[in-house]
């Protein structure tokens, strides 16, 4: 104790005279806090201000969907206000929202969350955190980078990978109960974005997927909640841009992010660094737009790392954790008295924020270390002269034996035990149905191919640039038993080189993973729903690119004049694409990166070029693995067989004057085909039951690994927080 206390004199000390009268800077320097009962309050601070103490008031009014709470533990207020002080920052223009919503109130109780290493549970990220949250305010969870402020958000929301273990009681209206779908809504860090779709397109076609009922009430629903985000001037404006039109800016697409959670109308939202990647004007209009969304009664909760002091004065209540520990909660005016009461008080000219994470962020320390001989040269650095460990202990001490403590303890106790048999239940509400989803998927997937002219228009005219280039290639060939050998190359050179040249979708595909992750996570939508609406939206596709590059092929080729013929072509064609698709699709799916999915497709491709038969035919490959099994799953081998018997079975060519020899007997010694009549359609059904394997092994993977893959992103920024 006397190392803490030494500690917090020498850091005493060194905030007071950075912040000494002499050094003080005129009025015009002030902070924006909200004092209780006001949205906020410009206000000055001094080196030890004058706190006074009250009592905790709660009330709770019956009668109602919602808890009116008011708590004011160790409200504080300041002995002097800056009446020179700017106006506040003006809330946002025409966004009034007028609609009511019901919020319920959030209790956590000894709360410690632990993740899963190598052997055991051991690695604890949260460490037994008490708080609550209440209708109409905003909770923020702040503290410094790896304390464990998302594992505890997560953990409040029950969205913890299995792997991770969750100890204590979390309560919603004084109930023991987990949130249900349309109960709450929650806003990851990094949530995908379509680019190509307007504002109103977007959340339009996410209140598709997850509200039930007519197309006709989703409209009004999806303009609340541009109106609450404060995106009117943006309804009709594309999120990201396409083609050579701008996008919108960071700020406009995180709002957008948090209004695609408000179209079901949630009574609490979860917002995980809602100022992520901000410029200090578009946190502030963020927050401002927060605020006002809480005073629709919904009960807000997000972490935060850092904020200006405009910012700092629009929170409600403020749980400070570092390395896991809660080192307060309460009102934020509050936390700086508890500061002060700890032997650190906030200097004058410092924000409130910055000088929280300044003393228990462990990082300082390698800064002091690196200034060291300036301070010496140069006297004290600022006050960064303190040991943090000694700081977060004594804050930590100073909470659990303060009145605030108490005071939040007196307030969980109303609110588990009183509120208990008067807040509502909250309901779970109705999805739409599978088959709403997939039709809402596939036509936002046919409009988003349609715009995304790079992804399927780029294709389309590579296809036909490579199909004139085989085509003229190959010209001229003839119908002559010398021209056998010839077309066979010409076949393989066209299945083979247009697959290969499919792999340019795969940032389109990784994508559309990348957005089915995004909206699985929320439960808007599912593997089996993603898999039907992308294999319908892609059939026109790739139809067309296989109608367009049959037809320039077959008449530069010079094939046999027949209909059908041409048809099974383009049938024919269109499997081998079909096949390749759910390949990229189930590659992309399992790396979910950009590199490795090109590079695997590139191998897979080679591989199956190789082994296809006509580099060497069929029957002469090496049987442990170039034949069975490589050739055997290569589509490449089945497409090319069928095009060579569609050409040639049913021929014959001459030899000589007298004798003639068939159209299999011409070709057997260039490639192994069958002599039956129906083998072309077998080869067909053999690509079309590929194509259904594919987009088996597509679901398993987005099942299981797309979302395993989700988890342990979230669980590595869990074990990231404990290093």
């Amino acid at each position: 104790m006397e190392e803490i206390q030494s500690q917090s004199d020498n850091y005493r000390s060194s905030s007071s005279s950075a912040s000494s009268p002499a050094s003080r800077v005129p009025s015009s320097n002030f902070f924006y806090l909200r004092k209780p009962g006001s949205l906020r309050q410009p206000i000055s601070f001094e080196d030890s201000p004058e706190w006074e103490d009250t009592d905790a008031d709660v009330r709770v009014e019956e009668g109602g969907d919602s808890i009116n709470a008011a708590t004011t533990p160790v409200s504080p207020s300041l002995s002097k206000l800056n009446s020179g002080s700017l106006p506040s920052p003006p809330m946002p223009e025409a966004a009034a929202v007028t609609r009511k919503t019901a919020g319920a109130s959030v209790v956590w109780k000894d709360l410690a969350v632990t993740i899963k290493g190598k052997r055991k549970y051991s690695d604890k990220v949260v460490k037994s955190s008490n708080g609550y949250a209440l209708p109409g305010t905003m909770t923020v969870i702040m503290g410094p980078a790896k304390s464990g402020k998302s594992t505890l958000l997560r953990a409040i929301a029950g969205r913890l990978h299995p792997s991770a273990k969750m100890y204590g009681e979390v309560f919603i209206n004084g109930a023991k109960t987990r949130l249900l779908y349309g109960s709450y809504g929650f806003v990851d860090r990094e949530t995908t974005l379509i680019c190509s779709l307007t504002v109103r397109e977007y959340l339009y076609y996410s209140a598709l997927l997850q509200l039930p009922g007519f197309f006709c009430q989703k409209k009004s629903v999806v303009e609340e909640a541009i109106q609450a985000m404060s995106l009117g001037d943006y309804a009709n404006k594309l999120i990201g841009g396409h083609c050579y039109m701008k996008g919108l800016a960071r700020g406009e697409r995180r709002r957008v992010s948090i209004a695609r959670e408000l179209v079901m109308r949630p009574r609490i939202l979860f917002i995980d660094e809602p100022l992520y990647h901000l410029d200090s004007v578009s946190a502030l209009l963020m927050m401002v737009t927060l605020k006002k969304l809480a005073s629709t009664g919904c009960t807000l909760i997000f972490t935060i790392y850092q904020s200006s002091t405009e910012v700092f004065g629009l929170f409600d209540r403020i749980c400070l954790l570092s390395n896991g520990n809660t080192l307060f909660f309460g009102e934020t005016l509050a936390c700086l008295q508890h500061f002060s009461n700890a032997g650190f008080p906030c200097p004058i000219m410092q924000s409130p924020s910055d000088h929280f994470l300044r003393a228990i962020n462990t990082d300082f320390d390698r800064i002091i270390a690196m200034c060291k001989n300036w301070q010496d040269d140069n006297g004290d650095f600022s006050s960064v002269n303190m040991d943090t460990a000694v700081a977060i202990r004594t804050l930590e001490a100073t909470y659990k034996s303060s009145a605030d403590a108490a005071a939040v303890e007196t307030m969980m106790l109303r609110l588990t035990e009183k509120v208990q048999h008067e807040g509502p239940l909250l309901k779970s509400k109705g999805k739409a149905s599978n088959a709403t989803r997939i039709a809402v998927l596939t036509w936002r997937s046919l409009l988003i191919m349609s715009r995304e002219w790079k992804y399927y228009w780029l294709r389309l005219i590579l296809y036909m640039i490579l199909t004139l280039c085989i085509g003229t290639v190959f010209s001229g060939l003839g119908h002559s038993l010398s021209s056998v050998v010839k077309r066979v190359a010409a076949i393989f050179v066209f299945v083979s080189f247009t697959s290969l040249l499919s792999i340019a979708g795969v940032p389109a595909l990784l994508k559309e993973v990348k957005i089915y992750a995004s909206e699985e996570s929320n439960q808007h939508s599912g593997a089996l729903v993603f898999l039907f609406g992308q294999l319908l939206s892609s059939i026109p596709f790739l139809f067309l690119i296989s109608i367009s590059s049959s037809l320039v092929f077959y008449f530069l080729i010079g094939l046999r004049d027949g209909f059908s013929l041409l048809m099974y072509f383009v049938l024919n064609f269109f499997m081998c694409l079909f096949v390749n698709e759910g390949l990229l699709l189930a590659v992309t799916s399992l790396w979910q990166n950009i590199f490795w999915s090109i590079l695997t497709l590139v191998t897979i491709h080679v591989v199956m070029m190789l082994s296809a038969g006509y580099l060497r035919i069929r029957n002469e490959l090496p049987r442990p693995m170039w034949k069975y099994p490589l050739s055997y799953i290569a589509f490449h081998t089945y497409s090319i067989q069928g095009l060579l018997e569609n050409e040639y079975l049913g021929t014959n060519f001459a030899v000589g004057q007298v004798r003639t020899i068939s159209g299999f007997q011409a070709l057997h010694s260039a490639y192994d085909i069958s002599q039956s009549s129906n083998s072309k359609w077998e080869n067909l059904l053999v690509l079309f039951l590929m194509a259904i394997g594919y987009r088996i092994l597509v679901f398993v993977l987005l099942h299981f690994h797309v979302r395993k893959n989700v988890s342990l992103h979230r669980i590595w920024q869990c074990r990231k927080s404990t290093t």
